[in-house]
């Protein structure tokens, strides 16, 4: 019998904002939501990795609503990657065969508005002037601009991505906004960061998503098999050394890196892949990501978005979620409900935005840090 792991249950809960709740209670709520997927209990749980970039001890507090078993809690946070990081520890340790089944769940309550570094007093600390500017709009303006000088992207282009993310997202109920955005409305919103505008932005929401992994062996012998997805690759990578210009924060190094680790892993390649999740947390960074993740060739990707691959009945479609552009960016959930898109498509779950005949799927989410995690999930 083989090591493989596969997730028999998995769910998230409808992304918004709920002034009146903690993280942990998000945690729970969805942690209940996909053991109710397999027919299980917190009581099969053997270990628990719990994801957050702002609560405290959340898997420990998690538990005080659901039931505490003893089993061992591991806190993660790791920007971004946060989610998809406690899923791969989680993998990890079915892999090594500590545990049969294991739960990896993500959780994070956001405020409205942009994303600034803060010190220990809570203040925002100014970046302004220092390097550029450390907020996100600017980094991944940057990213876009960059891309712009190198191969000539358009910023009818970049506002593409956000039409179609937000066109994906009204087929998705469990999305934050559901709703259409014409080409001329992005382009015509709010100017955040040239070329990002603010319907390029993706959503500061709250929201929670888990997974239960288990052994091939254990999800025999529960009957949990036929259902479930198989992990045929977790990839985890940092920044490598690379004499850079320290005022551009590089995204797209840790990416391939991590890519072509989940690729050499699962023993596949990008035209392998029928769809995708990967972190459009501005609408430049999706069309980089398609070069970083090998759909494309370098310099091609508005063009690879031109051709349609990327939207659903296309060839490869990307963000059928709506994406973080829509579905919302809860940090430390994020990674665990990429994961649960594209499960949904491979048990053939997904409804009115089903990619059919899906049979292998990529999510990807990068944390500036850095942290980039990618996995290929393959249909049972």
């Amino acid at each position: 019998m083989s090591n493989d792991v596969y997730i028999v249950g998995i769910d998230m809960i409808k992304f918004g904002r709920f002034e009146n709740e903690k993280a942990e209670r998000l945690a729970a709520q969805a942690t209940l939501m996909a053991l109710d997927d397999c027919g299980l209990g917190i009581r099969d749980i053997q270990a628990i990795w719990a994801g957050s970039c702002n609560a405290t001890m959340m898997g420990q507090r998690m538990l005080h609503y659901i039931g505490q078993t003893g089993v061992p809690v591991v806190n993660v946070t790791n920007a971004c990657a946060t989610g998809a990081t406690a899923f791969r520890e989680a993998w990890i340790a079915i892999k090594a065969g500590l545990y049969d089944t294991c739960l990896a769940v993500g959780a994070e309550k956001m405020g409205k508005g942009m994303l600034v570094p803060k010190n220990s007093q809570g203040t925002a600390i100014p970046t302004e002037g220092l390097l550029g500017s450390g907020v996100m709009p600017s980094v991944f303006a940057k990213m876009g601009m960059e891309h712009t000088r190198k191969h000539g992207t358009t910023f009818e282009q970049f506002a593409r991505v956000s039409e179609k993310n937000h066109r994906h997202s009204t087929l998705n109920p469990k999305a934050m906004y559901q709703r259409e955005t014409p080409l001329a409305m992005v382009m015509e919103s709010e100017m955040i960061a040239y070329p990002l505008t603010k319907l390029m932005c993706s959503v500061n929401v709250d929201g929670a998503a888990a997974a239960v992994l288990m052994s091939e062996k254990k999800a025999k012998q529960s009957g949990l098999i036929n259902r479930a997805v198989k992990v045929r690759a977790s990839a985890l990578a940092s920044d490598p050394f690379t004499a850079r210009n320290l005022v551009m924060q590089d995204v797209n190094t840790v990416t391939r890196l991590a890519a072509q680790n989940a690729y050499e892993m699962a023993e596949l390649g990008p035209e392998d892949v029928n769809l995708i999740e990967l972190h459009d947390c501005f609408a430049t960074a999706e069309i980089c990501h398609y070069e970083n993740l090998g759909l494309c060739a370098e310099g091609e990707g508005g063009a690879y978005l031109d051709s349609g691959a990327t939207q659903l009945g296309g060839q490869q479609p990307v963000n059928v979620s709506g994406g973080l552009l829509s579905k919302g960016h809860p940090l430390g959930a994020t990674g665990i409900a990429n994961i649960y898109e594209i499960s949904q498509h491979l048990r053939g779950e997904a409804g009115a935005r089903q990619v059919e005949g899906a049979k292998i799927g990529l999510t990807h989410v990068v944390g500036l840090g850095s942290a980039c995690a990618v996995h290929l999930l393959e249909k049972a």
